[in-house]
């Protein structure tokens, strides 16, 4: 088990590599040059060849490509992403606690949103082509054809404007967090909790299952081994969906004012505020491989047959 663990290890290390190298070009695909976009960015009000030149000297930029290259990755492995165009400020100090909102809201709405899918796809599952679950499946079906700041901002109305139950904006308590939780959970429950009903429903027709009933085992226990069986198969589902969750709450945290990482990248884009764009860009391709990775893991420790490579 250790072995398959530093194999998944080793081979993310490559492709965080290719990562780092693709988001540190994305600096230099602007058709500006980035001593200009630096300026710009500052609000310098008379952009000169000679203010150019110096602002690139003083930043680096007129050394080689490979060599700017080089001293970005090392600097960025100690979360040291440089310092704001904009604000002058270290991009650490700004976007770690920015991402630490987002993370409380990823982590809180993925563990709502996988408890939810678990629940519904077992219902579905058990209540296969009955009431409950062509029930289930239509809302669900509606509910993420609907986009999630149509959702946010209806569920803003209802209660917070109408009944006046729940903050709008920002994140004061833990009243704050129910609704955008609750659109989050909604959007993504509706769509994960197909995959463990069709796992289940998969399982049910196997032949343990027959025998495991032939052998007088109660519902109960029989429901148990399918959802076990069933996870193993959804668990690398659910853990590229935390990565999917963190990078998709931009529209979430805009709508509700939450000061996350979504509503800073969104400042820093509209600003071209590039070493702010380049960390975000690289802090989320580092958790889709991370969760990526992990996820695998977990299926080895499930399945035996995973790790031994059959």
């Amino acid at each position: 088990m250790g072995g398959y663990i530093i194999k998944s290890i080793i081979i993310s290390i490559p492709l965080l590599l290719i990562i780092s190298f693709l988001t540190f070009v994305l600096f230099h695909l602007s058709p500006l040059d980035p001593a200009e976009v630096v300026l710009q960015a500052q609000g310098v009000p008379t952009i000169t060849d000679e203010l150019i030149a110096q602002t690139r000297e003083e930043l680096g930029m007129d050394q080689p490509f490979f060599i700017q290259y080089f001293d970005w990755l090392v600097a960025s492995s100690q979360l040291d992403f440089g310092v704001s165009y904009v604000t002058g400020k270290p991009v650490w100090s700004l976007i770690g606690p920015a991402f630490l909102n987002t993370l409380k809201l990823t982590f809180i709405s993925s563990v709502a949103m996988i408890i939810l899918s678990i629940l519904l796809g077992v219902i579905c599952a058990l209540k296969e082509g009955k009431m409950i679950d062509k029930s289930i499946r239509g809302i669900s079906f509606f509910l993420t054809a609907m986009p999630s700041y149509l959702l946010a901002s209806l569920m803003i109305w209802y209660f917070s404007v109408k009944f006046d139950l729940l903050p709008t904006s920002g994140m004061g308590s833990y009243k704050s967090y129910i609704l955008p939780v609750s659109v989050i959970t909604i959007s993504y429950a509706g769509i994960y909790f197909r995959n463990v009903r069709n796992s289940m429903l998969s399982n049910l027709n196997e032949d343990y299952i027959l025998y495991a009933r032939a052998c007088g085992l109660s519902e109960k226990k029989v429901t148990i081994h399918i959802l076990r069986n069933s996870l193993q198969v959804t668990i690398s589902i659910f853990g590229m969906a935390i990565p999917i969750i963190l990078g998709s709450t931009v529209v979430i945290e805009n709508v509700f004012a939450w000061p996350g990482l979504g509503s800073l990248s969104v400042k820093a884009i509209l600003s071209r505020d590039f070493p702010i764009i380049q960390a975000y860009v690289l802090l989320l391709a580092a958790a889709f491989v991370l969760f990526n990775t992990v996820s695998d893991i977990l299926n080895a420790v499930l399945n035996p047959k995973i790790r031994n490579g059959l």
